[in-house]
């Protein structure tokens, strides 16, 4: 007797009932549909999202602390920890450096702000000091110190990455230097408490398609689709600049891995929806640590990079504070000169360092430059209050797919990454597991973990990034 096919209506039920990034579309498109039929309820609706980044908040930060730790123990050579630290500060400076020239010939190419004549009098400076909250961007040696915990609760109760991650350097180290002899009751509990944590996470995700709903709503209704026209031109550049760049950063990451980026979007697709529907890039990072290290990343390089990445390497928001700051000089008929635009690159490069976690930062590091070039009022900064809320699809996106191939393209210099592997994942012959399953992967696949090791790192297989 002939299988009976599904009706439409069962097939669809079921792709909702059993697929995260069907849920989270379908409740991105019903936000864009309240928010404009019902405004009103912007601010109703706006705790959802709110709540849900707060969930994931809460287990970042011993996320971190247990990845790194696990792996420096594990890859057992704290030089080795040391070369992936300072090979990614060079990659992220090189990376954000690009974003940030790229970002400045095209706004001297397409002029976004020309013909705007606006007066900066009649500009209300106060709204930027209300949306940065009376702030500032740190100093480099304020920055440097803040990346030094006081006490090591502080540093987990402000969610303080790079305090977290100078944490977990010193334990692990401390871990490599007793040896699994003195303290053999360690690293298991650690092993442990990460899969606790990662089991965590799956029971918040269910909650994404809420989050994203609340946050489109919010978006809609609180700021209109009436923006898109005021500042058409600018939107369309920065979207269409960071298109250029990601594509940049595809051909660097087929050149130095043989990966694909847009199969590796295809791959992490939930992630980047939910990332983009609650412009929050953290809602996504345990789930992107997760993904990256089943994908054959190596711990301890997942660990430092990724997290680092969040406050060294903006790559969507170096984009748009390069074309930002000329925008805003030409809308108020301003010409700045090169010595001027080469003051706004080696400014930028500074101050979109200390951006990560402070309210308005985009705001400070526009004000910043704005004082230090000397030409551009600063209450001209206020021209882009209206607009910057629609820039956070475009510097999310940017900012975690740049810091993922970071991920991948350091792990390959340094040896720390299983292409074989990286390479069936991303092709979709190996599924993605939650962490509680990944144990009884190999057995699932039909082959060993030492048959995927890269050819470049032969003892790659006693460094495996799922050996929990």
């Amino acid at each position: 007797m002939p299988q009976s096919v599904p009706s439409l209506p069962r097939r669809v039920a079921r792709i909702l009932r059993t697929s995260l990034f069907a849920q989270v579309a379908v409740a991105l498109a019903l936000g864009i549909v309240v928010g404009r039929l019902w405004p009103d309820t912007a601010t109703t609706f706006q705790p959802l999202g709110d709540g849900f980044v707060r969930l994931i908040k809460t287990v970042i930060s011993p996320l971190v602390f247990c990845v790194v730790v696990v792996g420096i123990a594990k890859a057992g050579n704290l030089k080795a920890f040391g070369r992936i630290g300072l090979k990614a500060l060079i990659w992220f400076e090189v990376a954000s450096t690009a974003a940030l020239l790229i970002g400045l010939i095209a706004a001297n190419v397409f002029a976004p702000g020309a013909g705007m004549n606006v007066d900066p009098s009649k500009l209300d400076a106060s709204a930027v000091d209300d949306r940065t909250a009376g702030g500032a961007l740190p100093s480099t040696t304020e920055f440097v110190l803040n990346a030094l915990p006081q006490s090591a609760i502080g540093a987990f109760a402000e969610n303080s990455l790079l305090q977290v991650l100078v944490l977990a350097c010193l334990v692990g180290a401390a871990l490599l230097h007793l040896g699994h002899t003195k303290v053999p009751a360690i690293l298991p509990a650690i092993e442990q408490a990460q899969e606790i944590i990662f089991a965590i996470v799956g029971f918040v995700m269910k909650l994404a398609p809420l989050a994203v709903f609340g946050a489109m709503v919010h978006l809609v209704g609180e700021y209109g689709l009436g923006v898109m026209k005021t500042y058409g031109k600018l939107i369309l550049l920065c979207y269409a600049v960071a298109a250029a760049f990601l594509v940049l950063l595809a051909v660097a990451l087929k050149l130095v891995t043989g990966l694909n980026l847009w199969k590796f979007v295809r791959y992490t697709r939930e992630e980047m929806l939910l990332a983009l529907g609650t412009a929050s890039s953290e809602a996504v990072m345990p789930r992107m640590m997760q993904k990256l290290r089943q994908a054959g990343a190596r711990d301890d390089a997942v660990g430092l990079v990724l997290p680092t990445g969040y406050s060294f390497n903006l790559d969507g928001a170096s984009i748009y504070l390069s074309i930002g700051t000329l925008f805003i000089a030409q809308a108020v008929g301003v010409d700045l000169s090169l010595s001027q635009q080469i003051t706004v690159i080696l400014v930028l490069m500074l101050t979109s360092k200390g951006m990560a976690g402070i309210p308005g930062s985009a705001f400070l590091a526009l004000s910043a430059t704005a004082s230090a070039l000397g030409a551009i009022p600063a209450g001209a900064v206020a021209l882009l209050l209206g607009v910057d809320r629609i820039m956070d699809a475009m510097r999310v996106a940017t900012n975690l797919l740049g810091n993922c191939v970071a991920v991948f393209a350091v792990s390959k210099w340094e040896g720390a990454l299983d292409t074989v592997r990286a390479r069936k994942m991303l092709d979709g012959e190996i599924t993605f597991m939650e962490e509680e399953d990944a144990t009884g992967r190999d057995a699932a696949e039909g082959t060993s973990e030492s048959s995927d090791s890269d050819a470049d790192s032969p003892d790659h297989a006693s460094k495996t990034p799922m050996n929990t």
